[in-house]
């Protein structure tokens, strides 16, 4: 009998389970075409383009590709990305960032959250987890961010004014860039910047050309991780351009983490007591060596400086485009907070628009369009066996699936909103910050900088569409609209 069971047992196992695949079935571009597609037909610049044409029209939710040496299993699909993510173990690798390290070797760099891995990144991890993880935490930032913000406001009357018809900015995104970028600075560095300012500190402005240089060879920096080392002397362009704009940033940054170490250690010999936040508190606490907070302080501006600008562009663009949306923000804003209440982090809760205007914006131009992985274990995912190191998970194209969010391309904020207190919008559809362990640790920053200056512009300029807004450079990284 127990024979039989078992021989039954094969015989249902054989015919109901899915068979597993080999990565040599698993479709995908041939090589050379890939190749093409990406160095000659300028497919980095297309990346969210590519990724929707390959997942929904040639090769599926799963498939695979080379990028010069590397190789990478996409998938776009919700639950293959759901299953990927909660695999993950205690210290998950967010992708392949050998061209971070090399540089960091090559100028003997600390590596800092975004670039280190293992037991190294887990321990940097639960450090720095204390002062900015938790939404409790990053309320204590709201006044610096909104004294900020009330530079911007002030900087984009005085650019209006500057203008023929008075109502006109022309370049909205610069304007966000120098927000973003003085707002997290406010943050990490305890100072500010002056790139609000009319004439801007020279220092200041160096770091904003290493930025620019950073976000601007956004295409030259994924060439110079996919090109060979054996090519670099022929195609050394990518290489020389991605070590330059890092040389500017860490400089940048290691002058305003020195300067609060020499603050600090004046304070000590006063004989005061040393108050401050962020920084000063993993000065004083040394459980990062300096070099280890000057690697942190410049990847977490590095990353917190587009994703909050970009964002703001994208989400101004959006209402201005939907005036019947931008007036619902506007009234539930007047409604629950008043025309001259200067806003807080407590005071985001009582407006879910301005909150589901940030989830839809990202939704549909999110900053990056697919989030690394690189899986710790062989995983069976699609009905292929996929080996450990491979994987790339392609949110773009999940977050236009209509079966993840119906009418898709349509800009629906009322999409995020909560029935009720037990009402949870969850959806591995859209993953702008990752997800787990793993995910972006300045998310609650940036959404900080992001709702507070949504809602101050809001009720200083309630008419967002005569601000003219021109978004030629996320156009440059995310396409045409």
């Amino acid at each position: 009998y127990h024979h039989l069971l078992m021989n039954e047992k094969t015989v249902i196992h054989e015919r109901f389970l899915p068979k597993q695949g080999s990565l040599q079935e698993m479709p995908g571009p041939k090589t050379l075409s890939n190749l093409v597609e990406f160095f000659w037909k300028d497919g980095f610049g297309r990346i969210h383009e590519i990724q929707v044409q390959f997942s929904q029209n040639n090769y599926g939710k799963i498939f695979k590709s080379h990028f010069g040496p590397q190789f990478v299993v996409s998938i776009a699909d919700r639950d293959m990305v759901a299953q990927v993510l909660r695999a993950e173990g205690r210290t998950p690798q967010r992708a392949n960032m050998e061209s971070w390290q090399e540089y960091r070797d090559l100028r003997g760099r600390a590596t800092g959250l975004i670039s280190a891995e293992g037991e190294q990144w887990l321990k940097m991890r639960s450090v720095l987890r204390q002062k900015i993880l938790k939404p409790k935490d990053v309320a204590v930032f709201s006044e610096g961010v909104n004294e900020v913000i009330t530079d911007l406001i002030k900087r984009i009357h005085t650019l209006r004014s500057q203008e023929e018809d008075g109502e006109t900015v022309t370049n909205v995104n610069n304007l966000f860039f120098k927000y973003s970028m003085e707002g997290v600075a406010t943050i990490l560095y305890e100072s500010r910047l002056g790139c609000l300012e009319n004439n801007i500190p020279e220092k200041t402005v160096e770091y904003i050309e290493a930025l620019e240089l950073m976000f601007s060879m956004f295409k030259t920096t994924m060439y110079a991780g996919a090109i060979p080392k054996w090519l670099r002397p022929f195609i050394p362009k990518p290489w020389r351009e991605f070590c330059r704009s890092w040389d500017g940033l860490f400089k940048f940054s290691q002058i305003h983490v020195d300067n609060k170490i020499k603050d600090i250690q004046s304070q000590l010999d006063q004989g005061e007591e040393v108050k401050g936040g962020l920084l000063t508190y993993l000065l004083l606490s040394k459980e990062l060596t300096v070099e280890e907070i000057y690697a942190n302080m410049t990847e977490m501006l590095l990353a917190g400086v587009d994703t909050t600008s970009f964002t703001l562009s994208w989400a101004t663009y959006l209402l201005a485009k939907h005036p019947e949306v931008q007036q619902s923000v506007y009234e539930e804003i007047v409604n629950n907070l008043g025309k001259d209440q200067v806003p807080t982090s407590d005071d985001v809760p009582k407006l879910p628009m301005i909150r589901g205007l940030l989830k839809e914006t990202l939704r549909l131009f999110p900053v990056l369009p697919g989030n690394g992985r690189v899986t710790q274990e062989d995983l069976v995912v699609g009905g292929y066996l996929i080996p450990k190191g491979v994987s790339s998970l392609c949110h773009y194209a999940t977050s236009y699936e209509e079966e993840n969010f119906p009418m898709a391309n349509d800009f629906r904020p009322e999409r995020w909103l909560r029935k009720d207190n037990m009402d949870r919008v969850d959806n591995f559809g859209s993953i702008p910050f990752g997800y787990g362990i793993r995910s972006c640790i300045g998310k609650r920053i940036a959404e900080l900088e992001i709702h507070l200056a949504l809602i101050q512009v809001e009720k200083a300029f309630p008419s967002i569409p005569t601000l003219c807004i021109h978004l030629q450079e996320s156009f440059k990284r995310f396409g045409s609209d």
